[in-house]
Protein backbone atom coordinates (compact mmCIF):
# COMPACT_ATOMS: atom_id res chain seq x y z
CA UNK A 1 0.00 0.00 0.00
CA UNK A 2 1.57 3.27 -0.74
CA UNK A 3 2.07 5.54 1.74
CA UNK A 4 0.65 9.17 1.33
CA UNK A 5 2.93 11.95 0.42
CA UNK A 6 1.77 13.88 3.33
CA UNK A 7 2.22 11.80 5.47
CA UNK A 8 6.22 11.46 7.20
CA UNK A 9 6.98 9.56 9.99
CA UNK A 10 3.33 9.83 12.23
CA UNK A 11 2.38 13.32 10.40
CA UNK A 12 5.29 15.14 10.97
CA UNK A 13 6.74 17.47 8.34
CA UNK A 14 10.16 16.75 6.49
CA UNK A 15 12.95 18.15 7.52
CA UNK A 16 14.17 20.81 5.86
CA UNK A 17 17.46 21.39 3.86
CA UNK A 18 19.31 22.97 6.37
CA UNK A 19 18.61 20.88 8.54
CA UNK A 20 19.58 17.73 6.66
CA UNK A 21 22.62 19.40 5.86
CA UNK A 22 23.14 20.53 9.63
CA UNK A 23 22.88 16.82 10.48
CA UNK A 24 25.02 15.28 8.20
CA UNK A 25 27.66 17.76 9.24
CA UNK A 26 27.72 17.02 12.73
CA UNK A 27 27.31 13.46 12.08
CA UNK A 28 30.51 13.54 9.77
CA UNK A 29 32.38 15.65 12.39
CA UNK A 30 31.47 13.14 14.94
CA UNK A 31 32.49 10.48 13.30
CA UNK A 32 36.26 12.18 11.76
CA UNK A 33 37.01 13.57 15.45
CA UNK A 34 36.61 9.77 16.68
CA UNK A 35 39.19 8.76 13.67
CA UNK A 36 41.13 11.64 14.26
CA UNK A 37 41.23 10.70 17.86
CA UNK A 38 42.24 7.42 17.12
CA UNK A 39 45.09 8.42 14.53
CA UNK A 40 46.13 11.46 16.32
CA UNK A 41 46.78 9.19 19.88
CA UNK A 42 48.33 6.35 17.56
CA UNK A 43 50.83 8.94 15.69
CA UNK A 44 51.42 10.88 18.42
CA UNK A 45 52.82 8.03 21.05
CA UNK A 46 54.78 6.22 17.58
CA UNK A 47 56.27 9.82 17.84
CA UNK A 48 57.30 9.47 20.91
CA UNK A 49 55.44 12.75 22.16
CA UNK A 50 54.15 12.29 25.85
CA UNK A 51 52.09 14.97 28.05
CA UNK A 52 50.80 18.29 26.22
CA UNK A 53 52.75 17.65 22.98
CA UNK A 54 50.31 14.43 22.92
CA UNK A 55 47.38 16.42 23.52
CA UNK A 56 47.92 18.90 20.96
CA UNK A 57 48.69 16.65 18.35
CA UNK A 58 45.71 14.57 19.20
CA UNK A 59 43.60 17.89 19.32
CA UNK A 60 45.05 19.13 16.07
CA UNK A 61 44.66 16.02 13.98
CA UNK A 62 40.68 15.31 15.52
CA UNK A 63 39.73 19.09 14.40
CA UNK A 64 41.44 18.85 11.04
CA UNK A 65 39.46 14.95 10.41
CA UNK A 66 36.38 16.65 11.96
CA UNK A 67 36.31 18.99 9.71
CA UNK A 68 36.94 17.28 6.69
CA UNK A 69 34.81 14.84 7.04
CA UNK A 70 31.65 16.76 8.30
CA UNK A 71 32.73 19.12 5.16
CA UNK A 72 32.69 16.28 2.75
CA UNK A 73 29.09 14.71 4.78
CA UNK A 74 27.51 18.25 4.60
CA UNK A 75 28.39 18.57 0.72
CA UNK A 76 27.25 15.18 -0.07
CA UNK A 77 23.93 16.31 1.45
CA UNK A 78 23.40 19.53 0.14
CA UNK A 79 23.56 17.88 -3.22
CA UNK A 80 21.09 15.32 -2.32
CA UNK A 81 18.84 18.29 -1.61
Amino acid sequence: MPVPSSSYYGGMQKPSCYDRVSNSFMMGATIGITIGMLFGGLGGLRSGFRGRELISKMGKTMLQSGGTFGTFMGVGAALRC
